[in-house]
């Protein structure tokens, strides 16, 4: 393993952007989520992702010029046009636009279509987090998981996220994906040649597998069954056909290098409390309730254990397999 400082590594997650031709905000606004991933031990979805970017930014999958715009709006409502090319441009310009708007009307949603894997879905929410705003995030994916009781690929794992400020201690964070693991995970062990737990996917034939590549190359299975089919249902609708956008089973895949552009949906709400019940009202009542989730030694507050994780990534640096540093420095130039 090779360890690297926080700082390093966005260099060379940009450096890496940039020589596969994406302009400055891309190339910045992905390096930055990436490395929020992997301070976080979130590696599945940091810089082991970007030699996939790299690859399709230079042939045309993703555009490396493109720029995000406001594609409609109407008072607390705003559609963002990723124009193909990678998530996170798009998704900043979505949350910038929230903030205002929610403040004005009490609530806002924004919808982005034709984008790209958009990383941690919590990543987006820690700016609504600290300005004091509720905030839910949802993505559709390429199609990984079958409708209940289906027999083949229809939505994506499709991740949730949730921030809920608090009065007197770090924002509550929530990020997960309906799938019983992030495909990502899958991901990484199919590049280390390690197996995967029984229950996590199906070979194409829906057959258990423990083999990480034919997982891959099958199904997701949805965590608690016919209920996470069901969730990942309605973020294909809040996420996709808001948008606009492609549905899972629609949309080319994170994970070749060839094929059709993936053209998915995200959609972000932010509420102000003061819109409701009010704020004093609303940070009394999460005090309340994280104080007797507390009350119970072994309960640990959600993001609690992420951000920890960070401060000694910030401390320490952060270890990436010696091979792909060796391919990042590669794409690097």
């Amino acid at each position: 393993m090779t360890r690297v400082s926080s700082g390093d590594l966005y260099a060379l997650a940009m450096r890496a952007m940039l020589a596969a031709g994406a302009t400055q905000n891309t190339a910045a606004a992905t390096a930055r989520a990436l490395v929020y991933a992997d301070e976080r031990g979130l590696s599945s979805h940091g810089v082991a992702r970007l030699p996939m970017y790299v690859a399709q930014l230079r042939n045309g999958r993703v555009d490396p010029r493109a720029q995000a715009f406001i594609a409609n709006a109407r008072n607390a409502a705003v559609l963002i046009d990723a124009a193909d090319g990678m998530a996170f441009p798009a998704c900043e310009l979505a949350i910038e636009t929230l903030i205002g708007r929610a403040r004005e009307h009490g609530s806002a949603v924004a919808s982005v279509r034709r984008s790209h894997h958009f990383g941690v879905g919590a990543y987006h929410l820690e700016v609504l987090g600290a300005a004091g705003l509720v905030g839910l995030a949802f993505s559709n994916t390429p199609a990984a998981m079958p409708a209940w009781g289906g027999r083949h690929s229809l939505f994506g794992t499709n991740p949730i996220a949730a921030v809920f400020p608090r009065r007197d201690g770090e924002p509550l964070l929530i990020d997960l994906s309906l799938s019983n693991v992030a495909r990502g995970k899958i991901m990484v062990a199919a590049r280390e040649g390690k197996p995967i737990p029984e229950g996590w996917a199906t070979t194409r034939d829906g057959l258990p597998t423990t083999d990480a590549k034919a997982a891959l190359d099958g199904m997701m299975l949805p965590f608690g069954g016919a209920k996470g089919a069901m969730l990942a249902l309605m973020v294909e609708l809040l996420a996709a056909a808001l948008a606009g956008a492609n549905f899972g089973y629609e949309a080319g895949s994170f994970l070749t290098e060839e094929g059709e552009k993936s053209q998915i949906g995200h959609l972000f709400w932010a509420i102000d409390p003061g819109a409701l019940a009010g704020s004093e009202a609303y940070l009394s009542r999460v005090e309340a309730l994280v104080a007797a989730m507390l009350q119970d030694a072994d309960v640990r507050l959600p993001g609690e254990r992420r951000r920890s994780l960070a401060d000694v990534a910030t401390r320490d640096g952060i270890e990436i397999p010696d091979a792909l540093h060796a391919q990042l420095v590669g794409l690097a130039g």
